[in-house]
């Protein structure tokens, strides 16, 4: 076509050639262990499928957080881990993370563990936006006024989605973890 001037809105120049398109799909690779920011809208996945009660060792100076089998519970003074039961969550940009709601031993519950437990549930049906409100002494719970979106959930098992949370040596199941070393003084 020597000579012809291109023209952007020739149909040559617009068709999509299907065989030759190639479409990504974004990989789970990373699924953080965290309370949600208090600017996100989250949603939590309603089936029971996807959430679990265990312990948990929260490291605030690293900001790690270890799942910790139940046989391993007696390796570590009880003070150390906490009762938590673990949530499927979904922000609006669509980062899947796992909510910790500590859980009482005693029966009895606190403001702030007791309004997360309410947070949680009305997120399963709407999304909502969760705020520390040190006056109170519990959450504040905020729900979107909007029509918004129901989240597109992943096409994998919650124990696939754990897998990949507490991957990387963050599951305390032996003796040998590193974990215990450090926590009871001997590293």
């Amino acid at each position: 076509m020597a000579g012809q001037e291109y023209d952007p809105f020739a149909l040559e120049n617009l068709r999509v050639d299907y065989d030759n398109d190639v479409v990504a799909k974004p990989l789970l690779t990373v699924v953080p262990v965290r309370k949600p920011s208090k600017t996100d809208f989250v949603r939590v996945h309603p089936g029971a499928d996807y959430r679990i009660t265990v312990p948990l060792i929260e490291i605030k100076d690293s900001r790690e957080t270890y799942l910790v089998a139940p046989k391993m519970r007696q390796a570590f003074d009880e003070t150390l881990y906490s009762i938590t039961t673990l949530y499927l969550t979904k922000n609006r940009q669509g980062v899947l993370s796992l909510w910790p709601v500590k859980q009482s031993r005693t029966g009895r519950t606190n403001d702030w563990n007791a309004s997360a437990e309410i947070a949680v549930r009305k997120a399963m049906t709407s999304w909502v936006r969760v705020g520390s409100n040190m006056s109170l002494g519990a959450y504040e719970l905020f729900e979107a006024q909007g029509k918004l979106s129901e989240p597109e959930w992943p096409e994998m098992s919650f124990s696939e989605i754990l897998r990949i949370a507490f991957g990387g040596n963050r599951l305390v199941d032996s003796e040998n973890h590193p974990l215990i070393a450090t926590l009871s003084g001997m590293n």
